[in-house]
C-alpha cells in the first residue's frame, strides 16, 4: 500500500481519535511510509476557550507514532474548521499551497473521520490525488453514511477502519461505496491506552465504585439541560438500588458545574459517597484505574469499550425516551442509541424490556433495517434486510426503533395501512407531510 516516497496524513479532532490511530499504526493497518503527519482539527465553538487533544496528558506518550503534528486551525486561520470549505475558484491555488506548507512531493495518502462533514470534505477536497482511509468514529460507524457524499471523494475511501466494539455487527458507513470494513485489534487499542495512561495502575484501594458517564447531550439539543440534569440522578439513584456505595461521576468536559453539586447531594441522601473525575481523561483510562464494579451511561461509545475491551458490567439509561423523541429519524445519534438500547441491559429493570441481545445475525438485520429507514436514498440496497426484520419474529420486540409514519412512507411492513388507488396514495402522503411540517 505504501511506498518510500509515501506521506501519510491522519487528521483527528479527539484523543480518542489519536489513540485509536496509534493502535491502528502499531498493528500494521498502514505499512510503511517516508512521513506521517497528524493534523490536529480543534472543532470546539470557541478553540481559542479550550485546549486542544494535542495538549492533553498523556499525549506525548503516543506522540511518537507521527513524524510531525501539524494544526489544521492554524493552516485555515482566522476561519473556523467547523464550517469552512474552500470555494471552487480556490481550490486550485489552496492545492498548491498545502502542497509546498507540508513539502507534499509524492505520493499522499489521507487518513480521515467523519468524511461526510466539514473538515475531513475540505481537507479531502484540497488533496484530489491521495487515496483516502476513513476511521470510524466509536459507535457511528455502525449507521449510514448521513449525507450524500460526492462520488470523487467517497469513491477514493477505500477502507473503513474501526473499533469492534459489537462484535460481529458490520459497520454499514460509506458500504455505498464499496469501502472495505476493517478492524483494528482490540490488544493494539488497549495497549495504546495503557502508554497514554503512563505506569501500571495500582490495584485501587477500598469498594470498587460504579463510574458514571456524562455525555451533555443538551449540547447536542437532544434533550433540556434539565431532563439531562435528571437523567444523570436517574444514574445515581439506580447505582445505590443496586448497593453501590461509591459512586465516580465522569461529567462531559463542556457541561455545567452545577450538575455535579446535584448529583453529589442525591447521593449523599441516599447515603452513598459521589467523587467527580475533573481530569480530562479518556473513559478508558479509568477502566484501568478505577476498574469500576459498574459502568452507566445512556449512548457513549464508552459503555462498548467498558463491556468488549475490558469485561466489565454495564447499564444503560434513557435511551428508550430518547429512541422516541429523537428527531429528525435521520438523526445520526440514532443508530448508538439503537445498539446500546439492544445489547445493554437496562440499570433498572423494567417488564417491557427484552433479554440484551447476542445473536449477531439479528442484531445486523436490526441495524440494517434502522438504516435503511434513516436513509433509504443513500442505501437502498438495504430494503430487503429491513423488510426481512419488520417481517420477522422480533419485529414486535423492536417496534421502539421505527416511528408509524416512517414505516408508512417507505412502506415498510408495520406501518399504517394506505389505500392502493395512485391519487388517494399521494393524497395521504402529502397528509403525512403536511403534519410533519406543521409539527417543526
Amino acid at each position: 500500500m505504501s511506498t518510500a516516497r509515501t506521506t501519510q496524513i491522519f487528521a483527528a479532532s479527539t484523543l480518542y481519535g489519536a489513540v485509536t490511530l496509534a493502535a491502528a499504526i502499531d498493528s500494521g493497518c498502514f505499512g510503511t511510509a517516508a512521513r506521517r503527519i497528524l493534523l490536529v482539527t480543534h472543532n470546539a465553538p470557541v478553540p481559542e476557550t479550550a485546549p486542544s487533544f494535542d495538549e492533553a496528558e498523556g499525549f506525548d506518550r503516543i506522540r511518537d507514532r507521527f513524524d510531525e503534528v501539524v494544526s489544521w486551525n492554524e493552516t485555515i486561520s482566522p476561519l473556523h474548521p467547523g464550517g469552512w470549505t474552500p470555494r471552487g475558484q480556490d481550490v486550485p491555488m489552496l492545492q498548491r499551497h498545502l502542497h509546498k506548507l507540508w513539502k507534499l512531493d509524492g505520493r499522499t495518502e489521507l487518513v480521515l473521520e467523519s468524511i461526510q462533514v466539514t473538515p475531513a470534505l475540505a481537507i479531502a477536497t484540497l488533496l484530489p490525488e491521495a487515496v483516502i482511509t476513513v476511521y470510524a468514529d466509536g459507535l457511528m460507524s455502525y449507521g449510514p453514511t448521513r449525507n450524500k457524499i460526492d462520488p470523487l471523494i467517497g469513491g477514493r475511501a477505500t477502507r473503513l477502519l474501526h473499533l469492534d466494539l459489537v462484535p460481529g455487527l458490520r459497520p454499514l458507513l460509506l458500504g455505498e461505496f464499496g469501502a472495505v470494513p476493517e478492524t483494528v485489534p482490540v490488544e493494539a487499542f488497549t495497549k495504546a491506552v495503557a502508554e497514554l495512561a503512563g505506569s501500571d495502575a495500582p490495584a485501587p484501594a477500598g469498594e470498587a465504585p460504579a463510574l458514571l458517564l456524562g455525555q451533555y447531550l443538551a449540547a447536542l439539543h437532544l434533550m433540556t439541560a434539565a431532563e439531562e440534569e435528571e437523567l444523570h440522578l436517574s444514574m445515581v439513584r439506580g447505582a445505590v438500588a443496586r448497593g453501590h456505595r461509591r459512586l465516580v461521576f465522569k461529567p462531559h468536559p463542556t457541561a455545567p458545574d452545577s450538575w455535579t453539586a446535584a448529583l453529589a447531594e442525591e447521593a449523599a441522601r441516599l447515603g452513598a459517597d459521589l467523587s467527580v473525575e475533573t481530569r480530562p481523561v479518556l473513559a478508558e483510562v479509568l477502566y484501568r484505574e478505577l476498574r469500576p464494579a459498574l459502568v452507566v451511561g445512556c449512548f457513549s461509545t464508552a459503555l462498548m469499550t467498558a463491556a468488549t475491551f475490558y469485561g466489565l458490567p454495564v447499564a444503560r439509561v434513557g435511551t428508550r425516551e430518547l429512541l422516541q423523541r429523537l428527531t429528525p429519524f435521520q438523526n445520526s445519534n440514532r443508530i448508538p442509541l439503537t445498539v446500546v438500547d439492544a445489547v445493554v441491559p437496562p440499570l433498572t429493570p423494567d417488564p417491557e424490556d427484552e433479554e440484551p441481545v447476542t445473536d449477531a445475525a439479528r442484531l445486523d438485520d436490526l441495524v440494517a433495517a434502522v438504516g435503511f429507514a434513516m436513509q433509504p436514498n443513500i442505501r437502498p440496497d438495504l430494503r430487503e434486510a429491513a423488510v426481512r426484520h419488520l417481517s420477522g419474529p422480533y419485529a414486535e420486540r423492536t417496534r421502539h426503533h421505527f416511528t408509524r409514519r416512517r414505516l408508512t412512507v417507505l412502506d415498510l411492513p408495520g406501518g399504517l395501512p394506505v389505500p392502493r388507488h395512485p391519487r388517494v396514495r399521494r393524497l395521504a402522503r402529502r397528509a403525512l407531510r403536511l403534519r410533519k411540517a406543521l409539527k417543526k
